[in-house]
């Protein structure tokens, strides 16, 4: 069956590795996240091109995967162009989801929420001119939303009065369209419904991103079908962290049916390793009193 390594510097890409386990439940998941090097928003771009490349050749050496998807949007901006010279499977990069919310909005006021970083980067007016040059976007960065999403998978609650405040600027705009611009965002999907109730639509890359891996997939003529009926294998086979396994991370991921079988931490950065292990049934009852809260 399938492989699929999905990269990203924290928690953000469970959200896009989700959306991949619920097109292709029967692929294998390999999460690699560089947690020593979050954020990637204040790196040099030659930093975080080195950092991205290297461990993904490293991940790959170990469990060779079939497609490998750079679920951050600040590392797709840099380094795409790099990894597919170096590695012989597709790479799949997030872009901000301009295009479908431009088509989605009905007042024309479409809203961005991205990162500091990306907000900067050219290639999102790029996006902005070319697919919505009719619309009145409105961009903006907060470095409290990723901080909250990487806390809200500790089991933190999400502060909704310093979230209302930051992103009242879009309130007064009134925006009837959301693009979710990184991809921890769609983790805090709920809080940001509950302050921002006169948004019709949120769109986010994920569900893009996992039929476009489906594609590629079909194309290579591996197999993508329901795999062995009863299997016990867990849909994501391996966790490698650069930094310290966080606390409830696996808790967190299996309670959206993202069980893991294994999580490294300091893997790949030259220091000792240390290896965490979670039992399947204790993943499964710990997280049996947790909602998928941020699901559509």
């Amino acid at each position: 069956m399938s492989r699929i390594l999905v990269f990203d510097s924290g928690v953000g890409g469970l959200s896009v590795a989700d959306c991949i386990h619920r097109e292709l439940p029967a692929a294998r998941l390999v999460y690699l996240a560089d947690t020593a090097g979050f954020p990637y928003g204040s790196q040099p771009e030659a930093v975080v091109i080195e950092r991205c490349t290297s461990l993904i050749l490293k991940a790959l050496a170990e469990t060779p995967c079939d497609v490998v998807v750079v679920a951050c949007n600040t590392a797709s901006t840099v380094v795409l162009p790099r990894l597919r010279e170096l590695v012989r499977v597709p790479v799949v990069g997030v872009v901000p989801a301009i295009k479908p919310a431009s088509k989605l909005t009905v007042n024309g006021r479409v809203g961005v929420l991205a990162t500091p970083a990306t907000i900067r980067r050219l290639y999102l007016a790029r996006l902005i001119d070319s697919f919505a040059p009719h619309c009145q976007v409105e961009l903006l960065g907060h470095p409290g939303l990723v901080r909250w999403a990487e806390d809200l998978v500790r089991g933190q609650p999400v502060p909704r009065d310093e979230l209302a405040e930051a992103i009242e600027p879009l309130l007064l705009t009134g925006v009837d369209t959301v693009v979710l611009g990184c991809t921890h965002y769609p983790l805090l999907r709920s809080d940001l419904e509950a302050v921002m109730p006169g948004v019709r639509y949120w769109v986010d890359s994920g569900d893009a991103i996992a039929r476009r891996v489906h594609y590629l997939l079909k194309e290579s003529g591996i197999e993508t079908g329901p795999g062995s009926p009863g299997s016990d294998e867990p849909p994501v086979s391996r966790v490698l962290l650069s930094g310290a396994l966080p606390d409830g991370l696996l808790t967190f991921m299996a309670s959206i049916d993202l069980v893991a079988s294994q999580a490294d931490q300091h893997w790949g950065t030259g220091r000792p390793g240390q290896s965490s292990r979670v039992s399947l049934n204790m993943a499964r009852n710990s997280s049996a009193g947790m909602a998928r809260r941020w699901q559509q």
